[in-house]
């Protein structure tokens, strides 16, 4: 299994790569730029390519993911930002030779059409995807529902991207916390999901997972991460999960806490361990 954690680029793309391998990861996340600024990055393009390089020596499969700021449903004097930003973010993975760029499903509040949120999200994507002519996916992240229950479901997900014009160009990464915390997934009822996800193309087009444990009980809309050994998810659950054919393979990213005396390269092994 391909376990891994998000890792800082704090000393590049290729030093990000090389301390994955370090701690045990065969898999790992990395923000292309300032995860707080929607500012376009100049970045060092023999530097990204090093990383896939590198990555495709050691067997490391790797994700972006979309600075804090990035919100599909933006107002009109944010949504320019936001596309040149997703675009750039793109641009960046497809040279670190990563499989996509992860971006949380938007949520419109205080609308006053309840579709109004649907609709700039697919107005958004088309004009992002027409412009994309790389490798790299736009993977689509499901909620936990703490700005309300838009974006929690399969079937969000799986329609909005049928209903763009560019739908080859989008896949899904499945994040545990938050299908838990929006009570899609309780912990007793991963078959009817995976059956569903089956059902409708989901996991047809999952290309990574957000491996977290939630610090609150199932339908709580809290998003708060907690450990895999140590959370409301139980660990049998957990391994449940893990052992479904439809996320064999992919990128299971750890976004949990660390400390000095539990970091990702101890749960890298936990896991690893858990599953062995």
């Amino acid at each position: 299994m391909r376990f891994g954690s998000h890792i800082s680029i704090r000393n590049g793309y290729l030093g990000a790569a090389q301390h994955a391998h370090k701690i045990g990861a065969t898999a790992f996340q990395y923000f292309p730029k300032n995860p707080r600024s929607l500012s376009v990055k100049d970045f060092d393009k023999e530097d990204a390519k090093q990383c896939a390089e590198y990555c495709r020596n050691h067997d490391i499969l790797t994700i972006a993911h979309t600075p804090y700021p990035t919100n599909l449903v933006a107002e009109k004097d944010l949504i320019g930002l936001v596309i040149d930003s997703v675009l750039n973010d793109l641009e960046i993975a497809n040279e670190c030779g990563s499989i996509g760029v992860v971006v949380h499903f938007g949520v419109l509040k205080n609308a006053n059409d309840p579709l109004e949120g649907y609709k700039r999200m697919i107005e958004t994507l088309n004009d992002i995807l027409s412009r994309w002519k790389g490798e790299s996916l736009l993977l689509l992240e499901n909620n936990a529902g703490k700005g309300g229950p838009t974006g929690t479901t399969i079937e969000e997900l799986v329609q909005v991207r049928q209903l763009t014009e560019y739908s080859e160009k989008i896949g899904f990464c499945l994040d545990t916390c938050h299908v838990f915390a929006s009570g899609v997934w309780n912990g007793e009822n991963w078959n009817e999901v995976e059956s569903k996800g089956i059902e409708l193309g989901y996991f047809e087009h999952l290309h990574a997972v957000h491996l977290n444990n939630s610090m609150y009980p199932t339908r709580s809309m809290k998003d708060r991460h907690a450990n895999i050994h140590n959370g409301h998810i139980k660990v049998e659950q957990m391994k449940e999960l893990l052992s479904s054919t439809v996320v064999s393979g992919l990128p299971l990213i750890l976004e949990t806490p660390t400390s000095s005396a539990f970091s990702h390269e101890d749960e890298i092994r936990y896991v690893n361990e858990l599953m062995s």
